[in-house]
């Protein structure tokens, strides 16, 4: 029998467990905490966002903010998952420094992390970069480039789909504005039940019945087109403060209806193929791009992504539409200069990004080495100094793969949950901040003691 107390430590002791994750959250900690600068950046983004006030309740302390947007993106945790961490995990609370007896809710989270822009968090990854370059963790001078999609948070696209949900969303907003005016104000009926019975027989048929049953989805969603030119017309009439952003609701569905009117037309009766970069995929997140890659469609934006020896990704592009790789890798070498004053020694790419003009052009730059995947027609001693140089640098593109198969699976960059182009842009580099920060918290940077 044990007749000595064994020494414990108190289960409301502050601190980090001796654990691989808690060590991690311990140097990331320390990395942030040389950093001052981020608070008043995220404090500058706050107060114009309009999320720091004079009048109401005092929203979360910068710092806060900032090491909660970080943790949600490293636990891949919703607000509600992180509300809870908060509340449950001592190391968590810890990290984020909140105090312990009013942990921040679901929605001050929400406020406060959304309102962080894209912009602030490529400034801080840009800082990090800095920080790896002092420490010499990431030199620069050796990238690999290669491109990526990540999707938007929307179902596999439908026109039936799609003209339903204009139905339902253009009644729902007129009901509300007839609410307020009242049920005279304008003319309004219902077509809910008919629009959804129709995309049902759209579903379901095959052939001419198919396209009969088109022809009623879209008599439906012109009938409910018909009531918006007198709803918004009532509700301008009344001057009210509600008015002018609930008109500017209705005329942003009602276009998007109309061209989702325009290209159901134009696919179903005309059989026309219509361009994907004219195609509306969603009325909710209507920026979502068609990216067709190996055969395969996806739904959300392409992103190139250009990373270090270290494994830190150095930049980030989201682009708009579809563009070539072919076309990106020059842009991409030129953003790299900006950032480290000079372009790399050693570039390797995947094969898509690989041709003559390419070559020349990145040669011209100042690269030594410049390595495509594939060939395409290049000989090797043209892209490097040496075979034993071009075999290094295929073998070191392989670890892009690795790299983007990281962020996909551990930083949430296979599927953005936010709403809107400009949420998506901050999701995106928000991953890519806590992706970095994992990185250098794992190397040999020496820091700096508080």
């Amino acid at each position: 029998m044990r007749r000595k107390r064994a020494s414990q430590r108190s289960l409301f002791d502050a601190g980090y467990p001796d654990h691989e994750m808690g060590r991690t959250l311990e140097r990331i900690s320390a990395i942030l905490d040389g950093h001052p600068e981020f608070l008043e950046w995220i404090e500058a983004e706050l107060r114009r966002g309009g999320r720091r006030s004079r009048r109401g309740r005092a929203g979360l302390p910068c710092e806060v903010v900032l090491r909660c947007g970080i943790l949600k993106q490293l636990w891949q945790a919703d607000y509600r998952g992180l509300e809870f961490a908060l509340l449950d995990s001592a190391s968590a609370r810890h990290f984020a420094r909140v105090d312990p007896l009013r942990p921040p809710k679901k929605s001050a989270l929400q406020k406060s992390i959304g309102s962080v822009g894209a912009e602030v968090w490529e400034r801080i990854n840009r800082a990090l970069l800095e920080t790896a370059r002092g420490g010499r963790v990431e030199t620069g001078r050796k990238a690999r480039i290669d491109g990526t999609v990540t999707e938007t948070h929307i179902p596999r696209p439908a026109d039936n789909q799609l003209l339903r949900d204009g139905v339902r969303v253009l009644t729902r907003l007129m009901r509300r504005a007839r609410e307020r005016l009242g049920d005279g104000a304008f003319r309004l009926h219902d077509h809910n039940r008919a629009a959804k019975r129709r995309c049902l027989e759209v579903s379901n048929g095959r052939g001419k019945t198919r396209v009969e049953a088109y022809r009623g989805l879209l008599e439906v969603t012109r009938r409910t087109l018909g009531y918006v030119p007198g709803a918004l017309e009532a509700a301008g009439a009344r001057g009210e403060p509600w008015a002018a952003a609930w008109r500017a609701e209705v005329e942003h569905y009602r276009d998007l209806v109309e061209r989702v009117i325009d290209q159901t037309e134009r696919r179903v009766l005309g059989g026309e193929t219509v361009p994907s970069a004219e195609k509306v995929v969603s009325l909710f997140e209507p920026h979502t791009d068609i990216i067709v890659k190996r055969g395969r469609a996806q739904y959300g934006h392409k992103l190139n992504l250009s990373a270090g020896a270290s494994g830190m990704v150095l930049d980030a592009v989201i682009e708009r539409g579809n563009p070539a790789d072919s076309t990106r890798l020059i842009p991409m070498l030129e953003r790299h200069a900006e950032l480290y004053g000079e372009v790399p020694a050693q570039v390797a790419c995947d094969g898509g990004y690989a041709s003559r003009a390419n070559l020349g052009a990145a040669k011209e730059l100042g690269v030594v080495d410049m390595v495509f995947h594939r060939k395409r027609g290049l000989d090797p001693l043209d892209m490097a100094s040496s075979a034993g140089v071009y075999g290094r640098l295929r073998r070191f593109r392989a670890g892009m793969e690795a790299a983007i198969s990281y962020l996909k699976r551990c930083f949430g960059l296979r599927r953005c949950n936010w709403r809107g182009l400009e949420h998506f842009r901050a999701y995106v580099w928000s991953a890519v901040v806590t992706h970095n920060l994992v990185v250098l918290a794992r190397s040999r940077l020496k820091l700096k003691p508080a």
